[in-house]
């Protein structure tokens, strides 16, 4: 007969408290996923646009590889065969709360609205992915955004700060104070969770032999933890790649020159390899400064089907699809090993919703480059859409992931190949 555990349990050390799992001693503990394979050098890149693209302008009416392109995908003309569209992709069982509400779940999929009463996210795309490579780079991954990236416990993983504070994070060497602090920081961690396995032993006793395969499979996650802090002391002892470019001045309030700084930092980001994922989100808080705009960008959104602000909103959408084949281009002329760096780099973008008007049916979704054989629409029944999350298993088979399901996933994405 065990004692039942408190959920207050926790163990102590150095000052510093953590926080047990769920235990069966307690309640129901998630499950910890694994994966297998060999992991290529690949980068990717995940853009959310918060209030979609205007569909009418978005997806072509054609499909397959001969397709007429689009109004916004024109843009794009030049790199037509390195990317595919997609029409048709969602996340089951986000209506109810509308587009806005399913912010959360782009990247994790998880089929249930955030509004739900017993809603619990989950793991995004790129954490699934920074799990197994962000060690090898000086950063494991750059959030640019305010809610898309979310931990194996579904938690929100904020912004990491201005371009010009990531710019100091990957290439600004501190002063000795400060690198000295660091390192001592870095060194404290790992001696708390040397405290905080040595408390093991002692619960271990307190508990029935399948909460020990629990807690064995909660501390090989503390482990990864103190792998993490033991590599980040590595890092700190580097010296910061040296690169020819000033640093970024931060444009607070211009949603147009802020996305080109987030593109101009994530190339130099997977140029010099100090990070191979990155997340970010594009919108315009207020009116756009840009030529012919004069309503803000919400309002344009939210149209009404009315012609002048979908004139204003062409303007909004053209200058976002600009901005993306600039950073394509850069991408696509950048070599590593004999390679376009395009090649090796996924580029997803999209929104959580069709349109301003909340629809989280038949999302407007692009990716670019990556391994894949690109140059054509894909068409998916418009009502019975095939499950977003799809895509995203083969993302991560694509980094050497064997997922077999991701999110509310099903399978992979009919006639979506790699080359």
């Amino acid at each position: 007969m065990f004692k039942k555990l408190s959920r207050r349990t926790f163990l102590k050390g150095t000052g510093v408290a953590l926080a047990l799992p769920w235990l069966d001693a307690m309640a129901p503990s998630a499950f910890a996923a694994t994966a297998m394979g060999p992991l290529p050098k690949r980068r990717m890149l995940c853009i959310r646009y918060p209030l979609s693209l205007h569909p009418d302008y978005f997806f072509p009416t054609e499909t397959g590889r001969n397709y007429a392109l689009s109004p916004y995908l024109e843009v794009l003309k030049d790199l037509r065969n390195n990317f595919t569209v997609f029409s048709g992709l969602s996340h089951p069982g986000q209506g109810s709360g509308g587009g806005h509400v399913a912010e959360p779940v782009f990247l994790t999929g998880v089929p249930m609205s955030p509004d739900s009463a017993n809603f619990r996210n989950a793991i995004s795309l790129d954490q699934m992915i920074a799990e197994k490579i962000g060690l090898e780079t000086r950063l494991p991954y750059v959030s640019l955004a305010s809610n898309l990236s979310h931990t194996r416990s579904g938690a929100t993983i904020p912004s990491m700060g201005s371009p010009s504070q990531i710019f100091a994070k990957m290439f600004l060497e501190g002063s000795p104070q400060e690198i000295s602090l660091q390192k001592h920081r870095l060194s404290q961690g790992r001696s708390i969770m040397d405290v905080l396995q040595g408390q093991t032993k002692e619960l271990e006793n307190k508990i029935g032999h399948g909460d020990r395969g629990k807690l064995d499979e909660y501390f090989e996650s503390v482990r990864d933890v103190e792998k993490r802090l033991a590599t980040a002391q590595e890092w700190a002892k580097k010296p910061k790649p040296k690169i020819k470019v000033a640093p970024p001045k931060d444009a607070p309030g211009n949603g147009s020159a802020t996305t080109r700084l987030y593109y101009d930092l994530t190339h130099l980001a997977f140029v010099t390899d100090s990070t191979r994922l990155v997340t970010m989100e594009t919108v315009h808080s207020g009116v756009p400064p840009l030529d012919g705009v004069t309503y803000d960008h919400h309002n344009l959104s939210h149209n009404g089907k009315d012609p002048e602000k979908i004139r204003q909103l062409r303007i909004v959408d053209l200058d976002a699809m600009a901005s993306l084949r600039d950073f394509l281009t850069k991408l696509k002329t950048s070599q590593e090993d004999g390679q376009s760096l395009l090649d090796r780099t996924m580029v997803l973008a999209g929104s959580q919703m069709h349109s301003g008007g909340h629809i989280t049916t038949n999302l407007p979704i692009f990716i670019a480059g990556g391994g894949f054989k690109h140059g054509q629409h894909l068409a998916f029944d418009a009502v019975n859409n095939v499950p977003l999350s799809n895509l995203f298993v083969m993302m991560l088979h694509q980094f050497g992931i064997d997922a077999k399901s991701f999110g509310s996933s099903t399978g992979v994405v009919p006639g979506f190949d790699v080359v």
